[in-house]
């Protein structure tokens, strides 16, 4: 069973059927807690977010995210699909704020003779794009009048803010901009209110976006584009029947074939651990899974091929919870990517691509790590032969 993830998982049709079947799998992204858990539901997916991540019985598929609706086709084919949609407008309904890997598996199922049960919600929004389904793609639906879920609120804090600046000061006018959710890529995009002609092409976006709008920096001739959006219930009514918004299906948003056609691609992402050979590890701790590979490594890949493009990996030098340093010598968990333009933390900026590999330890040690380290990390990377 295939079901909208992020923060459109329609819970109430989920419900039903988890009352109505005693065993089943259920794939989604990035779950949020509530889904079903008990003995006879697997979780399955390829990036784990807070409603698996303790889950008792995890089957966790590695994948980048361009590649997942392959294995729909595949390894992981759906039986039923759920899908949380707006109400009908001219024969259609929208996916609203999670287009992502549905439309895939929409169509997968159908070809399988499944069912694709709807959930749909006068409070989700109309999206254009491959948002867009015919009443007749669905066999069942039930409405629900239900807020929509969105993310807490975030706090800049001092660090995200001198993250955020630096980071911003390597975008120029003109950029097509991808970056995540958090406390960093918000301080990165309030630092691009001042920018002009700027558009998106990204895996997701939240409310940052909405602040460049309202600032004029975005290029209002260039649709903004990416999978899946969410935020606040502003976000939601400026999306709807948004012509300037299109949502897209992630075989597209995530090709790195079409991310490099983007003049001045800039990819904000963030990691974990970066090692001193420049490699990022995003998707684990402690040998536990944490999120898995997600779309990083499409775009670093699709970015860095990009004309005038930059790569950029943001994260804090020093971990707040776990107290310790976000640069260490060799990653000992899966690289999520690699050979990033730079490396951003509250320290300053680390170049790494064209660097040979002692400078770009040297880069790592000197402007990116914290300082209560940078010993530590001589040695290291004179174990290493990076000196």
């Amino acid at each position: 069973m295939v079901a909208s993830g992020n923060f459109a998982t329609p819970y109430a049709v989920l419900g039903l059927l988890d009352k109505a079947c005693a065993s089943y799998r259920l794939n989604l992204l990035n779950a949020q807690p509530g889904i079903p858990d008990r003995p006879g539901v697997v979780h399955e997916t390829s990036f784990v977010g807070p409603g698996m991540r303790t889950s008792r019985d995890l089957s966790y598929v590695p994948s980048r995210l361009s590649l997942l609706p392959r294995l729909f086709r595949t390894g992981l084919p759906p039986d039923v699909v759920l899908v949380h949609t707006s109400l009908p407008h001219q024969g259609t309904v929208s996916l609203g704020t999670e287009v992502n890997v549905l439309p895939a598996a929409v169509e997968e199922v159908r070809r399988r003779g499944g069912l694709v049960v709807a959930q749909m919600n006068p409070r989700m929004p109309y999206t254009y794009g491959d948002a867009v389904l015919p009443l007749d793609m669905l066999d069942h639906v039930l409405e629900v009048d239900a807020p929509l879920a969105s993310p807490g609120h975030v706090e800049i804090d001092d660090a995200a803010r001198a993250i955020g600046t630096l980071v911003a000061d390597r975008v120029l006018d003109g950029a097509v901009l991808q970056t995540g959710i958090g406390a960093v890529p918000d301080a990165t995009l309030l630092g691009l209110t001042g920018r002009r002609g700027l558009s998106v092409w990204s895996e997701m976006f939240s409310d940052g976006v909405l602040a460049l709008d309202r600032a004029g920096a975005l290029d209002e001739g260039k649709p903004v584009t990416a999978s899946f959006v969410f935020g606040s219930p502003e976000l939601y009514a400026w999306v709807h029947r948004n012509e300037r918004v299109r949502l897209l299906r992630t075989e597209k948003t995530n090709d790195p074939a079409l991310i490099k056609l983007h003049h001045r691609m800039v990819s904000v992402n963030t990691a974990l651990q970066v090692d001193l050979f420049g490699q990022a590890n995003a998707s684990r701790i402690g040998r536990r899974i944490y999120s898995g590979t997600g779309g990083q490594t499409d775009f670093v890949v699709g970015a860095m091929h990009a004309p005038e493009g930059q790569a950029i990996v943001a994260l804090r030098s020093w971990h707040p919870r776990a107290d310790c340093s976000t640069i260490v010598p060799l990653v000992d968990e899966p690289v999520t990517s690699f050979q990033m333009s730079a490396v951003v933390t509250e320290q300053g900026v680390a170049e790494v691509f064209g660097h040979d590999q002692r400078s770009q330890a040297r880069n790592l040690i000197t402007r990116a790590a914290h300082p209560r380290v940078r010993e530590e990390l001589w040695e290291e990377a004179e174990a290493l032969h990076l000196t």
